[in-house]
């Protein structure tokens, strides 16, 4: 366990040891006795929230005031409007490629409507079942891989269709770098059909996919204290106007202000290099 100070705010931070049974899996594990309100910055993937700590962490959107655990599709929080605030906050964050969100959540991430969705609302009782196994837990291991064998179980759906799981991929592996009409055409389908696949199967159209993995590169290059001239010319953006544009439109702060995000800073610490990211990694 690791500890990240953000003002007055001290997280304890856990990573397993060794990456999940299934692939496209991700986990950190936070604890936080006092969280002042946190800006929440969009990311490429599922996010899947399993409390279960003495508190109980609120996140503001638009669909109102959500308590416990959640799920949100990729890129939530754009516009930097979503927040999230909690005291004694304990906590086991799952990254979920969206190529295999459906056959663990049950359903796609297009379905949850670009909001925080309770997860007891799809998953029943087994989302509380889940809280008070994690509660009873004696370790972050423990834990860890009492999520994981919860994810293998239900791993059992539908995936993504496999040229929509490749153009993910693609996108992921270019960093954003690609166009849409290429993507189609490796594919062997028309750009209609990708846009309607990619979209109903991943949460977010092809373009739009492409443009939240830009910015994501880019906001962690900010964070890793390059400058925004650099960011923007290795991420491939026209120039630091058109960076800033994207920066503000994700998160509604300008690049400068990004590395002070604790959202961002703590994930060198939360997902360290050389542990698998989840968002582009392929279902087995």
């Amino acid at each position: 366990m690791r500890t990240f100070v953000h003002g007055a705010a001290v997280w304890e931070v856990a990573s397993p040891r060794g990456p999940s049974r299934v692939a496209g899996v991700a986990m950190a594990g936070f604890r936080v006795r006092d969280m002042d309100t946190l800006r929440m910055v969009p990311h490429p993937a599922v996010t899947l929230l399993l409390e279960f700590g003495p508190g109980s962490p609120e996140v503001d959107c638009a669909a109102g005031r959500r308590r416990g655990g959640i799920v949100a599709g990729p890129g939530f929080g754009s516009g930097g409007t979503v927040r999230a605030r909690g005291e004694n906050v304990e906590c086991v964050q799952v990254r979920l490629s969206p190529v295999i969100a459906r056959s663990v959540l049950g359903v796609s991430p297009a379905d949850l409507g670009g909001e925080a969705v309770a997860l007891d609302d799809l998953w029943g009782g087994q989302a509380a079942l889940i809280g008070e196994r994690l509660a009873a837990a004696s370790s972050w291991e423990e834990r860890f891989a009492l999520v994981d064998a919860l994810l293998a179980r239900r791993h059992e759906g539908p995936a993504a269709d496999p040229e929509v799981a490749w153009a993910w991929r693609r996108i992921g592996g270019a960093r954003g770098l690609v166009r849409v009409d290429r993507l189609a055409a490796e594919v062997g389908w028309s750009r209609k059909r990708l846009w309607s696949r990619f979209h109903a199967q991943i949460g977010l159209p092809p373009k739009r996919a492409a443009r939240l993995v830009r910015f994501d590169h880019a906001a962690h290059r900010l964070v890793a204290g390059e400058s925004a001239a650099l960011v923007a010319a290795a991420a491939g953006y026209a120039d630091q106007s058109h960076l800033h544009r994207d920066v503000a439109a994700f998160t509604g702060l300008t690049p400068s202000a990004v590395p002070g995000e604790p959202f961002l800073a703590v994930d060198p610490i939360a997902w360290p290099a050389g542990t698998p990211a989840a968002p582009y990694a392929q279902d087995r």
